[in-house]
């Protein structure tokens, strides 16, 4: 008797990882496409490099929001999977629509964009590169809708579980993207050097070549071109438009209040000085990469719990959601030794260590990956949860615990002690971990109260 819950954890831990392992490589591949473009923005010069920044800065907080409203689709389906009623129909339905919303909110998005210049400008930045980071976003604007529409097709099939697909799309936008954005920044097709705006062009092709190339490689895969997914796409569906955006609004709120607390701590860390923005900027990036690992393991507890809650088995979803969460705890423990141990060598990545005029921000990057590498099982515990939460179409309510956490406690009190007790950069990330801390026992406590009351039937549109 034994044998048999030791056999499903172990099976529910293979299965886990196989639906995670493709999602986290392809979770990198994203992340690639953006450092690929910071890079050959570097080489242009230190001015085009601060307007990319300045650029992509704004883009990004556009794209987030949308990535958190498309995101609903993954629960959705992976839902309509487990109750195995109409499936094909009700997948259909719900691809259809995050593929309108993927169009629906790029209007706005881009309407604000195209006058990036004098937001900027409103924002105190110099007029020279908030004019130049204006003309980079006019062109990599056009980006969001394909990218918002691949999103919706990778998180399609997510909830398949089969990621495959999906990464080696990815990993040919990172390749196709390069070379895109090479030639058309530099001039080597034959054409004059575009500068910034050649690297906005370059990211709109690359976004459309990872939807189409998505599309067409779900087209060929006999197990997913029966769901028709581009069939009667015209045709309106606003129960389900609604009631996607009922689940999704929630999501692109908590990840954007998640990503400005973040952006709004590097303005702060510019107010200490130059040498705590550098160091911040190397551990900051250096955690956003390990990040991509939780993030994986979150979606993959949507799916697999989202498939046990359609289907009302609340065993089946207690074990999809914890077996996630262990396995996120244990690589947190992988990447904390490194972060706690490895500082010195992480940060020579970025900077020459041995460099005298480096050491003030060595000595400060190495401090910041000591509470990075605290934070990461905090920050696992709450990734993996809310993904947890959101299997069970939970989302409204872990919405307040991300405002609570990141913005009502954990900011406000990382500048009480940086500047009223004298922590500096400290006391940011003290300040960052404490937020990140709240937010996983939050939704760690909500997690555990729901499986105690039972699942509630999946809500059928």
């Amino acid at each position: 008797m034994a044998s048999a819950p030791r056999a499903s954890w172990g099976r529910e831990v293979r299965d886990t990882l196989v639906l995670a392992l493709p999602l986290i490589l392809t979770n990198i591949t994203q992340v690639a496409l953006g450092a690929t473009d910071v890079i050959m923005m570097g080489w242009l010069g230190p001015e085009a490099l601060a307007a990319g920044a300045l650029a992509t800065n704004l883009n990004f907080a556009f794209v987030v929001f949308g990535m958190g409203l498309v995101t609903a689709t993954a629960p959705m389906i992976a839902s309509e999977l487990g109750r195995k009623r109409h499936s094909v129909r009700d997948v259909r339905r719900t691809v259809r629509q995050g593929l309108w919303s993927a169009i629906l909110v790029s209007i706005p998005f881009g309407l604000v964009l195209w006058h990036a210049e004098p937001i900027l400008r409103g924002l105190g930045q110099v007029p020279a590169l908030a004019a130049e980071a204006s003309a980079y976003n006019r062109t990599l604007l056009w980006s969001i809708p394909p990218f918002l529409a691949y999103v919706v097709l990778r998180n399609f099939v997510a909830a398949m579980q089969r990621p495959m697909v999906a990464l080696g799309i990815g990993i040919a936008g990172v390749v196709v993207n390069a070379f895109l954005v090479w030639g058309l920044m530099f001039g080597h097709f034959g054409t004059a050097p575009l500068g910034l705006p050649g690297a906005g062009i370059g990211t709109t092709l690359t976004s459309c070549l990872l939807f189409f190339g998505l599309a067409a490689a779900i087209g060929l895969d006999r197990r997913l071109r029966r769901y028709r997914l581009f069939g009667r796409f015209w045709r309106a569906d606003w129960p389900r438009l609604r009631a996607l955006w009922r689940l999704g609004a929630p999501i692109a709120v908590t990840m954007g209040l998640e990503t400005t607390v973040f952006n709004a701590s590097t303005f702060i860390m510019g107010l200490i000085g130059p040498a705590s923005i550098a160091a911040y900027s190397i551990a900051i990036q250096f955690a956003s990469l390990t990040f991509m690992v939780p993030v994986g393991f979150g979606l993959a507890a949507t799916v697999r719990v989202g498939r046990a809650y359609g289907a009302r088995d609340w065993v089946a979803a207690a074990r999809a959601g914890w077996t996630a969460w262990f396995l996120a705890q244990t690589y947190a423990c992988f990447t904390a030794v490194i972060m706690l141990f490895a500082g010195r060598e992480v940060v020579s990545v970025y900077l020459a260590v041995d460099e005298p005029a480096n050491q003030p921000v060595v000595t400060l990057a190495v401090t910041f990956l000591i509470y990075a590498g605290l934070f990461q099982f905090f920050d696992c515990a709450q990734t993996v949860t809310l993904g947890m939460l959101r299997g069970l179409h939970d989302t409204r309510v872990p919405l307040f615990f991300a405002l609570v956490g990141y913005w009502i406690l954990g900011l406000p009190l990382g500048v009480v002690l940086a500047f009223q007790f004298g922590l500096a950069g400290e006391g940011i990330w003290i300040g960052l971990a404490t937020g990140l801390a709240v937010v996983a026992v939050l939704a760690t406590r909500r997690w555990i109260g729901r499986l105690r009351h039972g699942l509630p039937a999946a809500r059928s549109v």
